[in-house]
């Protein structure tokens, strides 16, 4: 057995896997989509923000000497030497591919000097006025001077706007995103004080009917997290070869204590296939409950229904 000092694995455990694949292994490193990364061998594993995961067997990491055991199977020493020792001979230049280097601005529509259209719309659709209240209040929903759609917010830890997505609030059906947007931080509700728990839904509107579902059950709708995703989250056909949503990976990267995820996707094909590979996907060490609307299509559907027979008994 090869015997390495501690300042040798120290050295070791400094280096990132991204930082050694480039300068080490190019060849075994392939570029899957903006700041993420794939390996020729394990289409699986992904590697961005500083940190690799193979979502086939539910394992993960920060550095390379991590991968080099986990994945590679060698031992501490072996892995150890194999890192120093490439350093020694070609010491690697520093990364700068840990952030997405296309950061582009989020542009906003200009707001509308009220909201009367949006509270109108979303009122039609059942959504509770406290929902709706504490969106405006918090800047997460406006309506847009120029049509008068609902503009549905989200924000990064530090508070900064970095997605919109639109709904018309008039007769006719339109959705769309402002552009700029970045995925990873699509409209969310944390909850009021730290929870373990994540609700997931696919639009800001399911989001804001289970959120009144709750409240009208007389429970504290902010007792837990909520986050709705980017758009329909569309799956490979080989679920293994598929990543978790965006938004998903970037809210269990910022609120680490989350333990437990409730998964509130749509009861058609598409969501059931994706409620399906998100179970996969995601490591066991989360508590995974497929939670589907009991009726209609989606969480608003669902919502309607409930308001429709609620009315029908006060008659």
């Amino acid at each position: 057995m090869p015997y390495v000092t501690p300042e040798q694995i120290e050295r070791a455990k400094q280096m990132d896997l991204l930082t050694y694949l480039q300068y080490y292994e190019p060849h075994e490193l392939v570029h899957f989509s903006g700041n993420v990364y794939t390996t020729r061998t394990h289409d699986s594993l992904k590697i961005s923000n500083g940190k690799w995961c193979w979502w086939s067997r539910s394992i993960g990491g920060r550095s390379a000497l991590d991968y080099l055991i986990k994945v590679r199977g060698m031992t501490l020493p072996e892995a150890v030497l194999q890192i120093d020792g490439r350093a020694a001979i070609m010491p690697p230049v520093p990364s700068k591919v840990q952030e997405p280097t296309n950061q582009r601005n989020l542009l906003l529509p200009e707001k509308n000097k009220n909201n009367n259209c949006v509270v109108a719309y979303l009122f039609g659709r059942g959504i509770h006025r406290t929902l709706i209240e504490y969106s405006i209040r918090t800047g997460r929903l406006y309506e847009s001077r120029e049509h008068h759609n609902a503009v549905f917010v989200g924000f990064n830890r530090q508070g900064v706007p970095k997605y919109a997505t639109f709904r018309g609030t008039t007769g006719k059906r339109f959705l769309g995103e402002a552009e700029g947007s970045d995925k990873h931080f699509s409209f969310s509700i944390p909850a009021r004080q730290e929870s373990r728990k994540l609700h997931l839904f696919e639009s800001a509107m399911d989001l804001l009917s289970y959120g009144t579902l709750e409240l009208l059950s007389s429970r504290d709708w902010r007792k837990e997290n909520y986050l709705s995703l980017a758009g329909i989250y569309k799956p490979k056909k080989i679920i293994e070869q598929s990543t978790p949503p965006a938004a998903l990976v970037q809210y269990l990267k910022d609120f680490p204590q989350i333990k437990e995820i409730a998964l509130h996707l749509d009861n058609d094909t598409a969501g059931r296939l994706a409620a399906k590979t998100l179970q996969t996907l995601l490591p066991p060490t989360y508590a995974i409950s497929d939670e589907p609307p009991n009726r209609g299509k989606d969480m608003n559907d669902y919502l309607i229904n409930i308001l429709k027979k609620r009315h029908e008994q006060e008659r």
